[in-house]
């Protein structure tokens, strides 16, 4: 299930959604784009969705587009461990961080202001998040993901880390999960 929980930068919840609606309107309000595409099967996602691939990259202007799967049952627990590990601590980026959920589970936290917003995405889900956006990623403990993803150059996934910490007083993909009734 998608969901969206703001929060302060200590990890005190004020506001929690499973609503696709509400989480595109409250996104939108911060210039982060949220939004479900129709589902359409196993397969390779770069075939599947194909028109709307196209029709992003048109008017994203994005030159390179491929596909990131992670799936902890079938690598060891250490490749597992390190994939995770590389996307838990808050960075930006020069340019638009895009993905599209064809399968399973992650979490953007985008730190806004005074506030994180942790966005669960599941299959279906898209979400842009602006260039210069301070934000993380965690696959959970078990990851089990395939994202389409957009670049805009071809140097793709470069990060610059803030250093800030925030992400330690953060409540976790597996908390965040665990706490959903």
């Amino acid at each position: 299930m998608s969901l969206l929980q703001i929060m302060t930068e200590d990890g005190d919840v004020l506001t929690r959604t499973t609503d696709p609606a509400r989480i595109a309107a409250e996104l939108a309000e911060r210039g982060v784009a949220f939004e479900r595409w129709e589902l359409k099967g196993p397969g390779d996602p770069l075939t599947a969705y194909a028109e709307e691939i196209a029709a992003l990259r048109r008017t994203g202007g994005y030159r390179l587009v491929d596909v990131v799967r992670l799936d902890a049952d079938e690598v060891d627990p250490d490749t597992a461990r390190a994939a995770r590990a590389k996307f838990l601590d808050e960075h930006v980026h020069d340019e638009d961080e895009v993905r599209f959920f064809a399968d399973g589970t992650g979490c953007f936290y985008l730190h806004l202001g005074d506030r994180v917003h942790a966005v669960v995405c599941e299959a279906g889900d898209l979400l842009s998040v602006p260039s210069g956006t301070r934000h993380w990623f965690d696959t959970g403990a078990t990851p089990r993901f395939t994202a389409v993803r957009f670049f805009q150059e071809e140097d793709g996934w470069l990060a610059d880390f803030t250093g800030d910490p925030v992400a330690l007083r953060i409540p976790t993909l597996d908390e965040l999960l665990e706490a959903t009734p």
